[in-house]
């Protein structure tokens, strides 16, 4: 990725729902400086305390009186209940609708910038009902506002995980900073054909499927519990085939060091590692970003269509005073050399996925009317055999 950005002076931070600090890692990257941080979970705070020790802490957005006079408000709030594997209880649930906190602090703040990120789903969810109200929220408040549908894959990174990334602002144009790349998806025959990503915890109706790539990193899953996804790779021997990456692994998956997460340990079960790393917001995402908050470029020019109120919202759209309009850009705004499936997930330290849970996938796999490669189901066969013979 490119280097550091110069500027006259770095932008300030204030995290908002910081998690493990993905998105403050990130800006960090493009020489933006952290001064706030705040997060109420204690696992995510020893993460955050231990990696970023000259920032400001609080423990809960609900009692933060004020906002720092900083340049940059950022807040991945929670997506549980936008989720299709959380609640789907919407905007205003108890988790996800804690995002009405932010806009009470802006009432007496005035940030330059405004940096939001979540699930796909709400563009979608109650017909995109939570966008709606994060958008009519900023416009009350005399924000105009961007958004775009990026994957993490465009950052270089073997993980399918597309977020919405908003950016809002009273002083400048959004669109400088979120429609000024747009490079496209890598190729197919890029991609190789030695290791495909899928979701144990689903085979009703999906896979979460994915060629050289693992799915989507959850905090959750169907099941209600926080798990790795798996993988096949296909000329492993029984046994080896079907495996679930490290918890190293993921971090890398979202472009943070192996080990960031480690100082939760001690707050907690191993097993919240996953949930952490699930949460957090891709690092090569959030650089991206910062360096475009440092340097904001000129919109590409893109077709454009007024966007009505009620209108099912679209991958990327801007809006002032009430109006807005959808942009046609890629999931992809840069294209970084791509570091392939098998090149960062560790085969030999991958776990073999159990036996109970390749049993339950593979019967609700055949059950199912989803279409899957032969060779897969033969592999999944292959390993319940093994794991039978040869048992842990």
């Amino acid at each position: 990725m490119p280097g550091n950005v110069t500027t006259d002076r770095s932008l300030t931070v204030a995290g908002l729902f910081a998690g493990i600090g993905g998105v403050e890692l990130g800006l960090q990257a493009a020489g933006l400086h952290t001064e706030l941080l705040c997060e109420w979970w204690e696992p995510a705070q020893a993460v955050l305390e231990y990696h970023f020790p000259d920032a400001t802490f609080h423990s809960d957005i609900q009692t933060l009186k004020a906002l720092p006079a900083v340049d940059v408000v950022t807040a991945g709030f929670p997506c549980t209940d936008l989720s299709q594997a959380g609640r789907t209880a919407g905007i205003h649930g108890n988790a996800s609708g804690m995002i009405k906190h932010l806009f009470k602090l802006l009432e007496e703040a005035s940030p330059r910038w405004i940096v939001i990120e979540n699930v796909r789903n709400m563009l979608a969810l109650d017909r995109g009902t939570a966008m709606d109200y994060l958008v009519t929220e900023f416009e009350r408040l005399g924000y105009d506002w961007a958004y775009r549908l990026v994957d993490s894959r465009f950052t270089g990174v073997p993980q399918r995980r597309q977020r919405v990334i908003l950016v809002a602002s009273r002083s400048e144009d959004p669109c400088r900073v979120l429609f000024s790349d747009d490079a496209g998806e890598l190729p197919e025959d890029q991609y190789r054909d030695d290791a495909f990503g899928f979701y144990w915890t689903e085979g009703n109706t999906g896979l979460g499927w994915a060629r050289d790539a693992l799915p989507t990193l959850k905090g959750g899953s169907g099941l209600g519990i926080p798990s790795s996804p798996a993988l096949w790779i296909r000329e492993a021997p029984p046994g080896r085939a079907i495996v679930t990456p490290t918890i190293a692994d993921a971090e890398q998956l979202q472009g943070f060091p192996r080990g960031w997460t480690e100082p939760a340990q001690q707050r907690g079960r191993p097993s919240l590692r996953w949930k952490l790393v699930g949460n957090a917001v891709t690092v090569g995402v959030a650089e991206w970003v910062g360096r475009r908050l440092a340097q904001p470029g000129e919109p590409l020019a893109t077709h454009a269509y007024a966007l009505p109120k009620g209108a099912r919202w679209p991958t990327a759209a801007w809006g002032s005073r009430g109006e807005r309009w959808a942009a046609d850009l890629s999931l992809w705004p840069e294209r970084h050399p791509y570091q392939h499936l098998l090149e960062v997930v560790d085969a030999e330290a991958a776990a073999p996925l159990s036996l109970r849970a390749t049993t339950g996938f593979h019967n609700r796999l055949v059950k199912s009317r989803l279409r899957y490669e032969e060779p897969f189901a033969q592999a999944l066969k292959s390993h319940i055999e093994h794991m039978v013979k040869t048992p842990a």
